[in-house]
């Protein structure tokens, strides 16, 4: 594939799914109930022309989306508040003519009342421009369109619930996003599944009572780390995520392409859901685009691409599968999620074919020829032995508020080793006393190694502890005293924080265990970001670094490597690395290799 046709190609793909929109999004949510539209940036858009096509004030934009202070990002999506003309209140009369009327029982949810009537949640939201669907009250009126009563079916109601779950979670607020109870789920369950106790999934959701929760209910829940995706998504459809009761699992020996042989690549991506594009994955096949550019130069392959878009739909991947030019692929890339997985997964069996999920961290399914990009949770901290070792001084910081899943991870990191607690209050410098909760010094007046880990899920506090450990350890040297020794393990939820200054990460010698790290002055990345700008315009993402993984790992692996299921070798296409090995009762190949993500006073960072 020539640069050429990999740029037409590309343009395409942006021009088929990204045509610029034109006056509001019809997208509209509501979050804590508060109504918003839920606009998707496109390029050349500025604030001032969004304040006139929404009438809402600059202001306003930017105090219901922080993050664009800084300006901003195509495909990036933003919460714009409802602003609605005031209709002519008609009678009970004149609205029987359309509509019957339904009246909310107890515990009923917006997807009940939609499979109820089969008629489509859209309907049902356009007809109701007051309807909350989350928080529907007892006795509250709704319209059904007479004409539209019987007119979709289960698949289209879960889709477009699945939709407004999904434009809720592009704007959710730090540390939530949003999920589909599935039938047999209970309080226990997701409170398990999600790592917080059963109060807490209570106060997340409003004091939500257990027996008040029902099938088809969307509910908040923890967000999960970025750049991962929960096992099952969080659809409606997960029938086929799991393999059969009782299914053997079938070993595979796959085997190599020769060397003159193409390769051909099936490509399943969620490019767009309900007619929006989504722009992460447009730059995942970006950067794939480009690593097979790089796999021609490198190794002389001749690949071939087929893209399909799976708009998360179940239905639609069965279609894929069964397709003739689908059963031509010697290897398959996605589904991203793993809710699509399982035909996928038996016809990739009965060819004998690998399939690779780049994204997800997948739990339910169970198969030989499934290799996971998604590095393996259970070693995480894998790299962490010399902070905990025994011989450093740990103390947690606690503030009011804190990252109870952090805790958790951190907890069980230390296990029985000794630790100490410390709670960070801020005072005002002006009304701080000599004993001062605010004051860290004398946590760094010892000589020993020590190891501070922030528990605070607070982006302010955090900050403000960062910036407190750097400014004692300034005031200590600076006054002849023994320079501390100490780093700070920190949480990765923190680089999504727009408070925290970035400077104090080096400064207090921060460490991060990260999926995923690409410094952009390391010239093999400079070097692909050079390219990618050239083709596409735009910087690369953490998408479009691993859709270039993913091409550079299994194209050429599919003439050599894959005979050995990718095991004991490690790739390093940019500067993340890659070690596949399967655990122990499990036939999925996964990465076991986390990133080690050292800050350094000197202002550099060194990659483990």
């Amino acid at each position: 594939m020539t640069m050429k046709r990999l740029c037409a190609a590309a343009l395409m793909i942006v021009w088929a799914f990204c045509a610029v929109a034109a006056g509001k999004s019809a997208t509209i949510v509501y979050i804590n109930g508060a109504k918003y539209y839920i606009h998707t940036v496109q390029a050349g858009e500025t604030l001032y022309g969004l304040s006139k096509t929404y009438g809402v004030g600059e202001k306003v934009i930017l105090e219901n989306n922080p993050s664009i202070a800084r300006g901003l990002k195509t495909a990036e999506n933003i919460k714009i508040p409802f602003v609605a003309d005031v209709p002519e209140p008609k009678s009970d009369k004149k609205l029987r003519k359309t509509f019957d009327f339904h009246f909310v029982s107890k515990g009923e949810t917006l997807y009940a009342i939609s499979r109820q009537y089969e008629i489509p949640v859209k309907t049902l939201l356009e007809d109701n421009p007051n309807l909350d669907p989350l928080h529907m009250r007892l006795g509250e009126r709704i319209l059904i369109r007479r004409k539209q009563i019987g007119s979709e079916d289960e698949a289209g109601t879960k889709e477009q619930w699945e939709e407004y779950r999904q434009s809720l979670n592009s704007v959710a607020e730090e540390g939530t996003a949003y999920h589909i109870v599935h039938p047999g789920e209970t309080f226990y369950s997701l409170s398990r599944r999600f790592g917080i106790t059963e109060a807490e999934f209570s106060a997340l959701n409003g004091g939500l009572k257990p027996v008040d929760l029902k099938a088809g209910a969307m509910v908040k829940i923890p967000a999960p780390e970025a750049g991962q995706i929960p096992e099952g998504a969080d659809s409606l459809q997960r029938q086929d995520s799991v393999p059969e009761t009782g299914q053997q699992v079938v070993q595979i020996d796959f085997r190599a392409l020769r060397a003159g042989d193409p390769l051909d690549v099936a490509l399943l991506l969620p490019l767009a859901t309900g007619g929006e594009p989504n722009g992460n994955y447009l730059e995942f096949y970006q950067g794939f685009l480009l690593g097979l550019d790089s796999v021609k130069l490198k190794y002389g392959r001749s690949v071939n691409v087929d893209l399909y878009n799976t708009a998360r739909d179940t239905a639609r991947i069965r279609e894929i599968v069964e397709s003739d030019a689908f059963r031509k692929a010697d290897l398959i890339v996605g589904p991203v999620y793993e809710e699509g997985l399982y035909p996928v997964i038996r016809f990739a069996e009965e060819k004998k074919i690998p399939v690779v999920s780049p994204l997800a961290n997948i739990e339910g399914m169970n198969s030989d020829v499934l290799f996971q990009l998604a590095p393996d949770p259970s070693r995480k901290y894998e790299k962490a032995g010399d902070l905990v070792n025994g011989d450093k001084r740990v103390t947690l910081i606690c503030t009011e508020s804190a990252d109870k899943e952090f805790e958790r991870e951190m907890l069980a990191l230390l296990g029985d080793s000794e630790y100490r607690r410390y709670t960070y209050k801020y005072e005002h410098p002006t009304a701080r006393s000599a004993d001062s909760p605010s004051d860290l010094t004398p946590l760094l007046e010892n000589t020993d190694d020590n190891v501070f880990i922030i528990l605070s899920d607070n982006e302010v506090d955090i900050d403000r502890i960062l910036a407190a450990l750097a400014s004692a350890d300034t005031s200590l040297t600076s006054r002849g005293r023994t320079a501390p020794r100490f780093v700070v393990l920190g949480n990765t939820r923190w680089n999504r924080y727009n408070t925290v200054d970035r400077a104090m990460f080096f400064k207090n010698r921060v460490i991060f265990f990260s999926t995923y790290h690409a410094k952009r002055d390391s010239e093999t990345v400079r070097a692909f970001d050079d390219a990618y700008i050239r083709s596409f315009c735009a910087l690369p993402t953490l998408f479009s670094y691993r859709g270039y993984d993913t091409a550079m790992i299994f194209a050429p692996a599919m003439y050599g490597d894959i005979e050995y299921d990718l095991e004991d070798r490690r790739y390093t296409p940019l500067q993340t690395t890659y070690r596949f090995g399967q655990n122990e009762g499990r036939e999925n190949h996964v990465n076991r290799n986390w990133t080690r993500v050292n800050y350094n006073s000197d202002f550099t960072i060194t990659i483990e």
